[in-house]
């Protein structure tokens, strides 16, 4: 079966209730700094840090129990949260688990999110993974046409460590620490970064994020 169908972004609505603003109209890209040097980190035990709070009939995002939580109910939809933000080169990393609702699912990270467009990289907790871009509209994968299986991934309600790399032309995900994917684009210079989740034919998933930190590469 084809994993990677069309995205459905609530864009607009988002935007409005959760009051975000594109990336580079907040603050200008952070200057490098040493390789491994931590640019923002979050664990999410305190509901200050400036990610959104969303409650309505489409699902929820909002901090949970010591980490952030994203449930979507409509289906063929993702939702994304962003600190609001602005990087160029990154090392971004999560610690993600399913809480309830399909195994079918999306769980990611995104990174240079200018306020429409952004590169994604995803799992699903039956075991596959893709990684792309998000531009006018159109969700397109890079270095592949489908989702993937992949045996790094642990499945169900199992906890996953993801790790994205946006270096130069240079996008690299990591599942659990093996490589998994690697492709070129030089669409998207710089931007936020954040994590997302969503839906293909079944509502009710339910993510949680914990332990978000962004490195420099």
């Amino acid at each position: 079966m084809n994993r990677f169908l069309p995205f459905l972004f609530v864009v607009m609505f988002l935007l409005s209730a959760c009051g975000s603003a594109p990336a580079e109209s907040a603050q200008a890209p952070a200057a490098a700094q040493a390789s491994g040097a931590v640019l923002f980190q979050d664990d999410f035990a305190q509901a200050t840090t400036g990610w959104d709070r969303l409650l309505v009939t489409e699902g929820v995002m909002d901090y949970y129990s010591g980490g952030y939580r994203v449930l979507v109910n409509a289906l063929q939809t993702n939702f994304w949260a962003t600190p609001r933000r602005n990087f160029t080169d990154v090392r971004v990393e999560v610690d993600t688990g399913k809480l309830g609702g399909p195994d079918e699912n999306r769980i990611g990270l995104l990174c240079r999110y200018n306020g429409k467009d952004y590169y994604f990289f995803i799992i699903s907790s039956d075991g596959f993974y893709g990684m792309g871009i998000f531009k006018d509209g159109q969700a397109v994968l890079l270095g592949q046409t489908e989702m993937l299986a992949s045996s790094n991934i642990n499945q169900g309600l199992a906890i996953n460590h993801l790790r994205a790399d946006c270096t130069g032309s240079t996008l690299t995900f990591y599942v659990n620490g093996f490589q998994v994917a690697q492709a070129q684009d030089t669409t998207l210079p710089s931007g936020d970064i954040g994590i997302l989740a969503g839906t293909f034919n079944e509502p009710g998933v339910d993510i949680i994020f914990d332990n978000f930190v962004v490195l420099q590469p």
